[in-house]
This record gives C-alpha cells, structure tokens and sequence, in this order.
C-alpha cells in the first residue's frame, strides 16, 4: 500500500466540495430556462382563439371542443371522380354542405359564391358539396352553374354530414379547415358569407396557416 505524500496519494482524483457542485447543478438550470424561453420566443404557439370573431354575420360559428382532421368519406368532383376534403390540404378549405329542397341553402349560395370569387389566386378553396339525390343530380349542377365560380361537387349518398364529428345535423353547414387539414370551427344554418364578418374569419385563417 503507498503511502500518501502531502495529504493525498498520486494519481489519485481530486474530489469536487460540494459548494461547486451545487453551483453547476445551478448554473445548469439556470442555462435550461434560459433555452426554454429563448426556444419559446422562436417559436411561439400560434394563435388559434376565432371566438372573438364570433360575430354579426359569423355570431353561430363555434370552435370545436377538440380539433379533428376532415373524414375520410370521398364524395364526386365536378368530373365524378372521387374527391376528398383532405385532397384540399395547403389552402384553407371552407366546406358548405347544401341541398336544393334546403331553402337557407339556396338564400346564401351567392355570398359563398362572392366570398370564392373574393378569394380567387389565393390558397382558400370553398367546396359547396350538394347532398341532393341522384334523381337531382342534374338540378343541383344546374344551380351551382350559376353561381360561378363555384364548382359542382356531389355527395349522392348523403354519407358525409354523418361522417363529421360531430355530426351536421342539419342543412346547411358549413366548416372550415386550416392549410393543415385540420378543423378550425363550423356554423350551423345560413349566412352571408361575402360580407366582412366572414372575411374577418377567413383572414384570420388565413393568417395562421
């Protein structure tokens, strides 16, 4: 065994006081607050409060409780192809369920109409999806046409109000999606959506996505 010259034998570590090593463990923290608010200035959590703009035209738009992406159920494009909402992903999708025999429907076609033309060369794409029947098919087409420039889109099954969650329990309804795919709110019954109230809304969409 060797002996220990001058208190502390060779090659032997020296031993940290515990005073510095408290003051590192500080230090360190100290550092990781520093990162989670220099990382949380970088990236702030995005604004997604629309309530407020829950109002005159828009008062019956409601957020959802928790945000869920479109369903999966495709419906027919203007060609009769299949199409799906997430098809849309990247632009703000604003999804109008209608029918002829819906009377609010028919009322407010032309202010969605004016809010799509509002909107042209921009990433926002208003999908009126006619859940007529088949035998109407011809009647809805006939009344999107002039309504340009809306597109003629098709749920001859009527399966896509039940799909939502929660579901469109009536006509019309309409939803909108952020770029992401993702639902941002929705507003029972008609409204004018070429006034400003609207365009607040989609702006402010729009703006978060």
């Amino acid at each position: 065994m060797s002996e220990k010259s001058g208190g502390e034998a060779k090659g032997e570590p020296k031993a940290i006081p515990l005073k510095w090593a408290l003051r590192g463990v500080a230090v360190l923290g100290v550092a990781g607050i520093v990162y989670i608010i220099a990382q949380a200035s970088i990236n702030p959590q995005r604004e997604t409060n629309l309530k407020s703009l829950a109002t005159g035209e828009m008062a019956k738009f409601v957020t959802p409780v928790e945000a869920a992406p479109a369903p999966v159920n495709s419906f027919q494009d203007p060609t009769g192809a299949p199409k799906r909402i997430a098809d849309f992903r990247g632009k703000v999708t604003v999804v109008n369920l209608w029918a002829t025999w819906c009377g609010p429907c028919v009322i407010e076609m032309p202010t969605l109409a004016k809010l799509a033309a509002e909107y042209q060369g921009k990433p926002v794409e208003i999908v009126a999806i006619s859940v007529d029947r088949p035998d109407d098919a011809d009647k809805a087409r006939a009344f999107i046409a002039k309504h340009a420039p809306l597109a003629f889109y098709h749920d001859p099954k009527m399966a896509l109000p039940f799909a939502f969650k929660p579901t469109a329990s009536g006509m019309p309804t309409t939803i909108i999606y952020g770029a992401d795919g993702v639902e941002r709110g929705r507003l029972a019954g008609g409204a004018d959506w070429g006034g400003k109230d609207a365009k607040a809304l989609i702006d402010k969409v729009l703006a978060e996505s």
